[in-house]
């Protein structure tokens, strides 16, 4: 994959970039939240996109963690579009038994959290975003072949030309090493609804 074009949106203090490969160092108490139930709203995690007005399309990247070991702790997959419009999937570290795999999407300055709890044990997880117009789908993987639904979610600004990519944050007083591998963009694997048509449509 092109790395030249992706661009930082906060360029991290310590970071490396190679051809196969991304490393971040997170920053203490860095995060992407807004507003919703916490009522602050975070907006420094350092964040590394690259540019797309294709309408369907599959982004896949692996992500390794294994200096990850305070709470909150995390990276990932993300569209960061502006402050209050964003989305991002990721493992947070909890504690020494469990850790959240979940995603937030943040629509119109309001952020809300989808998780299930894993394994602290777990160290590296694969993700795929996937879009179709302005609608995304969210995947994970532990062996990189077998992706399992996280999220399906509507964009309300993600219907035009968006960004994408990875990033890495500590919300927390800690920081970590993230590395990214294996980034890849290709033919959307997400198909197209068969099934119940839409309401007033005859099938």
């Amino acid at each position: 994959m092109d790395l030249t074009k992706f661009q930082w949106t906060r360029k991290p203090e310590s970071f490396t970039i190679n051809d196969k490969r991304i490393e971040i160092v997170t920053r203490p108490y860095t995060d992407l939240w807004q507003r919703t139930y916490y009522h602050f709203q975070n907006d420094n995690a350092p964040v590394l996109q690259t540019e797309t007005d294709e309408k369907y399309f599959s982004f896949t990247v692996k992500t390794d963690f294994m200096d990850s070991g305070h709470r909150f702790d995390q990276c990932g997959v993300v569209m960061y579009l502006d402050s209050e419009n964003s989305l991002k999937a990721s493992v947070e570290y909890e504690n020494e038994e469990f850790s959240h795999l979940g995603s937030v999407v943040t629509n119109g300055g309001f952020s809300d959290w989808a998780t299930t709890a894993i394994p602290a044990s777990v160290k590296s997880m694969w993700y795929r975003l996937s879009r179709r117009e302005d609608d995304y789908k969210i995947e994970c993987s532990r062996d990189g072949t077998s992706f399992e639904q996280m999220r399906i979610c509507h964009m309300q600004k993600g219907g035009g030309r968006i960004r994408f990519g990875i990033y890495a944050c500590s919300p927390e007083d800690s920081s970590f090493k993230a590395v990214f591998t294996n980034m890849k963009v290709s033919e959307c694997k997400w198909p197209a609804h068969e099934g119940q048509p839409p309401e007033g449509r005859k099938s």
